[in-house]
């Protein structure tokens, strides 16, 4: 199964790593037919954990490669590593102001029409997610990356969107939503992921000039959702030193493995 995976063409692999991260929305989403709530200290680990993996991800995985690929087609590496590390930052943060936006506008709103307003924030920002992962694969042909190093940020990434779909589905359940249909519409949130995925492998693919850009393009991106909403939410937890302990070790798990297997 492993050697029928590696000699797939990377837009396949793109596909099938990014089928399995919107399959951890899935499982998270499906957390309505047993519960109706979840231990938040479970959840608020996993984000920990998912933290540190895309951190160092971000780096060994993404913004070293974009340096190496930069110099390899002499390109000026902190020029071009700058830009698109900070321009994957900026579509994050326009893509919350726009979701934001929607629900500024309702804050009377039901919970329930908020949550679906909710649906279509994490719908909107699953699709960088899954042009990241796609980025990756996309990148494997060229020696920047390792087939290992891609999969690992799909582990991330998937490990992030977990929460999320239960995030989803659990409030439309406590609000009286059929179990069922609280599943479907919490897990669709995800469906974007494959389609960006297969979009950013293809895109790498074809012009090899940007990928410095790319790379760096997906680490700014990785970064601004690690900072900006998995820390903080898993620092509200009472227990914020032992959720800093898990970050630390979702960083450490993701280096050893990125490290030891390039």
């Amino acid at each position: 199964m492993v050697n029928f995976f590696i000699h797939l063409n990377p837009v396949i692999q793109a596909l099938i790593a990014t089928i399995v991260t919107y399959l951890f929305t899935v499982l998270g989403s499906a957390l309505v037919f047993p519960f109706k709530n979840v231990n938040r200290n479970i959840m608020d680990g996993m984000l920990g954990i998912a933290s540190g993996v895309m951190i160092a991800a971000s780096f060994f995985s993404l913004l070293s490669p974009a340096i190496e690929s930069a110099n390899t087609l002499g390109l000026t590496p902190w020029i071009i590593v700058s830009i698109g590390f900070a321009c994957g930052g900026v579509l994050l943060f326009l893509t919350d102001k726009i979701s934001s936006n929607f629900l500024d506008k309702y804050p009377d709103a039901s919970k329930k029409k908020r949550t679906f307003m909710l649906m279509f924030s994490i719908t909107i920002h699953n699709i960088p997610e899954g042009l990241v992962v796609g980025l990756a694969f996309g990148s494997i042909p060229y020696n920047n990356t390792t087939l290992v190093s891609a999969c690992l940020l799909a582990l991330g990434i998937g490990i992030q969107n977990f929460p999320e779909g239960s995030a989803l589905s659990l409030p439309f359940r406590r609000d009286g939503m059929r179990p069922f249909k609280a599943f479907f519409l919490g897990q669709i949130s995800g469906i974007v992921e494959p389609i960006a995925g297969v979009l950013g492998a293809l895109l790498v693919l074809k012009v090899q000039s940007i990928l410095p850009f790319m790379l760096s393009f997906a680490a700014g991106a990785m970064i601004y959702v690690v900072v900006e909403e998995l820390i903080p939410e898993s620092q509200a937890n009472k227990r914020k030193d032992l959720m800093a302990l898990f970050t630390i070790l979702g960083f450490i798990i993701m280096m050893i493995l990125d490290v030891a297997l390039s």
